[in-house]
């Protein structure tokens, strides 16, 4: 009752829908993993909230009651706060028997506070003066600070405690206010024949309708508050999911483009020419690495190869296009174009060739040979749009793309590591951030027929990295 998830039984599929389940129970786990966090925090935050506004009834009671027997009060405020603690440290997400108790505890005291006299208040009242103080509305506080830890359930829950609690102690109080019926009978002398005023100050009675009232507010309150927190949490669930979603697609694509899928309904932009950067990369005779290795060494090297790759990538502004393999693609100035597509692509390349410098260190130690890889790199115009129906894919084809992909099988040729168009090269030259630096290891080489291409393609190679 006091948890925070709501667990609802999932559809059973039969095993031509295994999959289904499986995502749905995925979809389950992710939500209640939210929720459970939310109940953490919420709890803290709740907890908070008490101890401040009981700090701030403490301040203000004496001002209210500037006499001594107010201290009873203020003692009680430190008993509240004491319990808030405890249930900071019993609270957990999914059903907390300590915590429903500590609740009731709550509640409990509070209908003693004001149902039973103060003990060292200076006199004899009767007991129907203690409603006269209109305690009752200091069980709203711990309703208010409920909603920000527990669930629906356990809102209408303590609804339905107080209710129970209040007509106890109000059957309790009734049941003793004969002892003033002396008092009561001097007040009426006194009063005369006007019943409606009598009943008004006559200091014995109970009042049961106002006593009622009190209750019956309470709980459409509860009520209510109950269907905000079972709507938040629907919220938070749907959130949830959509955080899910979105990591999902960040495993898949760049994050720039999934910030611009977050944001649209629509697809990203009609199809379009633009001029952007295109990189490939893979890896040189991994053919002949692969045979006569394990297929989990050969999953082993890739998945380290690729997370280094995509990770110079993202980290230089570029988006990864596609997994080839052992090799991948990735443009520069997608889904939109920047000031420094070329000479960011540039930039990332060089980058790489020291990622795997890096990773070939790591891998000499453990007696692995090392991996060299072939960049080529190219800019012009392509063209973007998303293709398919529902599954939507953002596509960059064009020639540019096939100039590129073929200059990095060119580095074979050349004996290199890389090698950039002269189009990269002189745009590169041309933007904003580009320092000297970023071409001081390009050698410039004769124009190459580049199959697709009309006229021969001007190229650099980067120097050093040879194989």
């Amino acid at each position: 009752m006091s948890v925070l998830a709501e667990p609802g039984a999932l559809p059973v599929f039969d095993g031509r829908t295994n999959g289904r389940a499986d995502v749905q129970q995925d979809v389950q786990k992710f939500a209640e993993a939210a929720l459970a966090q939310s109940k953490r925090e919420g709890l803290w935050l709740a907890v908070r909230a008490r101890w401040v506004a009981l700090a701030v009834i403490a301040v203000t009671l004496p001002f209210m009651n500037p006499h001594w027997d107010v201290l009873y009060y203020i003692a009680s405020t430190g008993l509240f706060a004491a319990i808030g603690w405890a249930q900071l440290k019993v609270g957990k997400a999914g059903v907390s028997r300590p915590e429903l108790f500590l609740m009731f505890c709550d509640l409990a005291l509070m209908t003693f506070i004001a149902v039973v006299p103060n003990p060292w208040a200076p006199g004899d009242w009767p007991i129907g003066m203690q409603f006269r103080f209109n305690t009752f509305i200091y069980f709203f506080v711990l309703l208010g600070t409920a909603t920000l830890a527990y669930s629906w359930r356990t809102v209408i829950a303590m609804g339905t405690w107080v209710a129970g609690l209040w007509a106890f102690g109000v059957g309790w109080a009734w049941f003793h206010a004969d002892s003033y019926a002396a008092l009561a009978e001097r007040v009426h002398a006194a009063v005369g024949s006007d019943a409606r005023m009598f009943a008004l100050i006559d200091p014995t009675a109970i009042n049961i309708p106002a006593r009622f009232q009190e209750v019956l507010v309470f709980v459409i309150v509860a009520v209510t508050l109950a269907v905000a927190v079972r709507r938040s949490n629907a919220l938070l669930v749907s959130h949830a999911g959509i955080e899910r979603e979105r990591s999902n697609l960040a495993r898949y694509f760049s994050p720039n483009v999934v910030e611009q899928l977050s944001k649209n309904d629509e697809p990203l932009k009609q199809v379009r020419t633009e001029s952007v950067a295109v990189l490939f990369v893979d890896i040189v005779g991994f053919t002949a690495y692969a045979d006569g290795r394990s297929p989990t060494e050969v999953i082993r090297t890739l998945r380290s190869f690729h997370e280094r790759m995509e990770r110079e990538i993202f980290r230089h502004g570029g988006t990864l296009d596609k997994y080839l393999g052992d090799g991948l693609m990735a443009t520069f100035g997608t889904p939109f174009p920047s000031h420094s597509d070329a000479g960011n692509a540039l930039r990332c390349a060089q980058a790489m060739l020291g990622a795997i410098d890096e990773l070939n260190r790591e891998r000499k130690p453990r007696g692995e040979p090392p991996i060299r890889i072939g960049l080529g790199l190219h800019y012009g115009e392509v063209v973007l749009g998303d293709i398919g129906q529902n599954r939507l894919e953002f596509a960059v084809i064009g020639t540019t793309v096939n100039a590129a992909s073929r200059l990095e099988a060119l580095t074979r040729e050349f004996g290199c590591a890389m090698i950039a168009s002269d189009d990269l090269v002189r745009q590169a030259r041309a933007e904003t951030g580009s320092s000297d630096g970023d071409f001081a290891c390009l050698v410039a080489q004769p124009p190459q027929a580049i199959r697709g291409l009309e006229q021969p393609l001007g190229i650099w190679t980067r120097a050093g990295n040879s194989f």
